[in-house]
């Protein structure tokens, strides 16, 4: 896997955050903090992209510590994985000011089995205490929107604090829907880790699947065969396109446009049914596995895309009338604002990131699983940052992605393709092959979810997983979300949550 260094040395904790903070003031993105279990304490290692490759910063924090100089106060980004490490491994970002719970809520003297660890599950303990209020006065307001609201909607709560109309406090609370399911990769196979990485957030199945695998091919020393990367492509991009749709209907329920809704809607269903005829699954599960894939498609190329273009076709004419219809238009227009210059310094992805001015989309900009292999230039990013330039980011890569579908669709039929090519073995990088016994390393694989850069930090001992750290777009983007309200009123809530198009599950984990 090209773009990402071998794991650094470990350096000294009083050292780790001015290095961090010295490389994002040279240009690099902060992409992520993540926490291991080590012996003697807790690895932290700092993702960052630095032009079209990954760097990492890594030190070890001594169990004698009580924690580790924060990164937040320089970065901003940083906080919420800052919280996040607190929750899970009791880790203290010393002159961290905002560590209120993110992911576990825990009471005083009740220990999570930190991820990696290899510990024991054991009871814990829940703190109730509401969150704390950041806005006083007469005639305000503390609403608590959720976690359960009419609809389908993911168990999330959002403490609303307003003086009447506009909303200048919005605070997410995620933990409702945490499952601990990092610690569910510990002591798995590297080929039934894949089950556990595709259901971490279901909607992007097929992209956590390939970050996943890709991180495992990495440390294997594996090449997939251009096939399968075709058949990666097919599956991946299929799920942007009915991700980026459901993104649209909700708007469009909101907005209350019943038949842009109800047209839209069956044409995600009807995606969603050609893609368990041609997996057997609608969320395209049980097809990305390590080396490879599981097989070709269950359709043909000309029953697939006879059944593409007409969905396309439905789809293009239903956008483009919803699209010339001023009273949606309004609605989406100069809400939710994020502006360009907040996007660059938080390093938003995704349609969220591009919807504020941000090019990056790791498809092109670090390609993986073929893509370089296809014709397609990146999305032009849009400045205004609000929910309109959001959605029409969307609607630009579902057209991008019937296109990418196609090419690799064409490729693959060019193909001579035998039964090797699918999924070839894993093998250690001297080539002796090991049935996924004895393979061991670390590496970081990476995805373009439909929100944005998906990271995977895999750490496997003897063939076996000994630690997997998912970070979603979702989390990274939706630390975001308050920002977008300032100025904004109560009605527009539901337009600015569906802007934004984040996975609940892939915040909380």
């Amino acid at each position: 896997m090209n773009g990402h260094e071998d794991t650094p040395a470990a350096v000294s904790v009083d050292t780790f955050s001015e290095r961090v903070v010295a490389r994002v003031a040279r240009g690099a993105r902060f992409c992520g903090l993540f926490a291991s279990a080590d012996s003697g304490g807790n690895r932290l290692t700092a993702v960052l992209a630095e032009g079209n490759s990954l760097r990492s910063e890594v030190t070890v924090v001594p169990d004698t510590t009580e924690g580790f100089p924060t990164l937040s106060t320089e970065l901003p980004s940083a906080s919420w994985y800052e919280r996040e490490i607190h929750d899970l491994f009791g880790l203290k970002p010393l002159d961290n000011a905002s560590l209120d719970p993110l992911v576990l809520p825990l009471k005083a003297g009740s220990k999570y089995p930190c991820p990696g660890s290899g510990e024991p599950a054991s009871p814990i303990e829940i703190d109730p205490t509401p969150s704390r209020t950041r806005l006083l006065g007469e005639g305000v307001f503390t609403i608590p929107y959720g976690p359960v609201r009419s609809g389908v909607f993911e168990s999330v709560e959002y403490v609303v604090e307003t003086p009447g109309e506009d909303i200048p406090y919005v605070v997410p609370r995620v933990f409702y829907k945490h499952r601990g399911i990092e610690a569910r990769f510990d002591g798995t196979s590297v080929d039934d880790g894949v089950l556990v990485a595709e259901r971490y957030e279901g909607v992007a199945s097929v992209a956590h699947a390939i970050a996943y695998c890709t991180a495992i091919e990495t440390i294997a020393g594996v090449e997939v065969k251009e096939a399968a990367n075709f058949v990666r492509i097919v599956h991946a991009e299929l799920e942007r396109i009915v991700n980026h749709l459901e993104s649209v209907v909700r708007n469009t329920e909101a907005a209350g446009q019943a038949v842009a809704y109800a047209r839209l809607t069956l044409h995600k269903e009807r995606l969603q049914r050609l893609r368990a005829r041609l997996c057997g699954s609608r969320f395209g599960r049980s097809v990305v596995v390590p080396g490879g894939v599981t097989g070709p498609p269950r359709l043909d190329s000309n029953t697939l895309l006879a059944g593409l273009d007409g969905i396309e076709k439905d789809i293009r004419s239903d956008l483009s009338l919803l699209m010339s219809t001023p009273s949606f238009i309004d609605r989406l227009r100069a809400t939710g604002v994020i502006p360009p210059d907040l996007a660059r310094q938080h390093g938003a992805v995704g349609p969220v990131g591009r919807g504020s001015g941000q090019v990056e989309d790791v498809r092109f900009t670090r390609p993986y699983s073929g893509y370089q292999l296809l014709g397609h230039q990146l999305i032009e990013p849009r400045i205004d940052g609000d929910a309109l330039a959001r959605q029409r980011v969307r609607l630009d890569e579902i057209a991008g992605a019937f296109h990418l579908v196609r090419q690799a669709i064409d490729r693959l039929s060019e193909l001579a393709v035998d039964d090797a090519d699918w999924r070839v073995p894993v093998e250690l990088a001297n080539g002796e092959s090991i049935s996924g016994k004895s393979i061991s390393g670390e590496a970081i694989g990476w995805a373009e979810a439909p929100q944005g850069e998906l990271l995977y930090l895999v750490t496997v001992d003897d063939g076996v997983l000994k630690r997997v750290k998912p970070r979603s777009a979702s989390f990274h983007n939706l630390a975001l979300f308050s920002a977008a309200f300032p100025k904004e009123v109560l009605t527009d809530f539901a337009f600015i949550e569906a802007s934004f198009g984040v996975s609940i599950a892939g915040v909380a984990g």
